[in-house]
């Protein structure tokens, strides 16, 4: 099995996750994993608590073929500088790295969105956060989600753009399969179903 790792940190937003991990878990060959710092339960803005499969010192061993960064109010404390190393090996070995809402903004802090398009919950932030070591803004897209080389983007009310993105990314289901899936959950059931 393919693992997908979660990266979740205390106050994680649960509704940035739960549509990309339920395609997933459903995908022949995928699984979703989640990582923290410690396996001490995690608790979610929305009040789940989720216990860790992994620390993050778990997955230098693992193999695993997609890293989701999941936005939340942590990303902006101490806490999040202890995932770069995972990042830097993920992106060392050309696997997908993908961050939404505060993850994307994490992301460019640590300098991976200063050369390709991205996007997060603003400009602005992104610039008034992470100051100077930010040089990205000619790349900066207008858009719920992006794509670009193996990074995914996304603003925090992008879940489903999210998923989208990062379905195809893994090349987890054929292209229109992923349309399929979208377009079902966007657009509600009657809407979906219109012309098939």
């Amino acid at each position: 099995m393919k693992e997908i790792l979660f990266v979740i940190l205390d106050e994680f937003a649960e509704w940035e996750a739960t549509p990309l991990s339920a395609a997933i878990n459903q995908t022949d060959g995928f699984c979703v994993k989640t990582a923290s710092i410690t396996k001490k339960p995690v608790k979610s803005i929305g009040g789940f608590t989720v216990i860790p499969d992994y620390t993050l010192s778990d997955c230098k061993d693992k193999n695993f073929y997609g890293l989701i960064l999941i936005g939340g109010k942590s990303w902006r404390t101490n806490m999040a500088s202890q995932v770069t190393a995972i990042v830097n090996e993920a992106m060392r070995k050309n696997i997908l790295v993908a961050g939404i809402c505060d993850a994307s903004v994490y992301l460019g802090a640590i300098g991976l969105l200063n050369d390709l398009e991205h996007t997060s919950n603003t400009l602005e932030d992104m610039q008034g956060y992470i100051g100077e070591k930010y040089s990205g803004a000619k790349y900066y897209k207008k858009q719920q989600a992006v794509r670009s080389k193996n990074i995914i983007t996304a603003n925090g009310t992008a879940s489903l753009e999210f998923a989208k993105e990062v379905l195809l990314g893994l090349n987890a289901m054929l292209p229109q399969e992923v349309e399929q899936w979208y377009r079902f959950y966007k657009f509600g059931y009657y809407e979906a179903m219109k012309g098939l």
